[in-house]
């Protein structure tokens, strides 16, 4: 397993919230941390594949874009639990898919642009062969967090 470097450190905790919003965003993160635009990206590459970042991306403000979101949690049976996993996942708006232990035992949230479409998608969901339960969680109001973990 890699060990992170301070310089990896450095370059994670500048990715969480300040990824710089321009035509060479890890130029600008290389010239905040002393170095080239090749060095981050290589650094970046090898921090993937160690498993250590996922992702580069950003949020949206989804209700302002017009999307209502839901979490959804299911009652599955095992064996059925990778094909339910994978069928959900097949949705464009499902995200944060979680296996967990208890009765229900796979979470996801849905991000759908209309009503009618979140109660399809939800109705085609809970047909799944091994789904034997379903709650649709609706938001009453958003509490936003922002996790950052500040590497040392």
């Amino acid at each position: 397993m890699m060990n992170l470097s301070p310089f990896d450190k450095a370059l994670l905790n500048l990715l969480q919230a300040h990824l710089p919003v321009c035509s060479h965003p890890f130029a600008k993160l290389g010239e905040e941390l002393g170095t080239d635009e090749a060095t981050v990206i290589a650094h970046l590459k090898a921090l993937q594949a160690a498993g250590f970042l996922r992702r580069i991306g950003t949020f949206f403000n989804s209700s302002q874009l017009g999307y209502e979101g839901t979490l959804v949690a299911l009652e599955v049976d095992e064996p059925a639990m990778k094909t339910v996993a994978e069928a959900v996942n097949q949705y464009p708006g499902a995200t944060h898919n979680y296996e967990r232990e208890g009765k229900y035992n796979l979470w996801f949230t849905l991000l759908t642009p209309d009503p009618a479409l979140e109660k399809r998608i939800l109705h085609e969901v809970r047909a799944l062969p091994g789904v034997r339960g379903m709650m649709n969680l609706k938001a009453r109001k958003k509490y936003k967090i922002n996790v950052q973990f500040q590497l040392k």
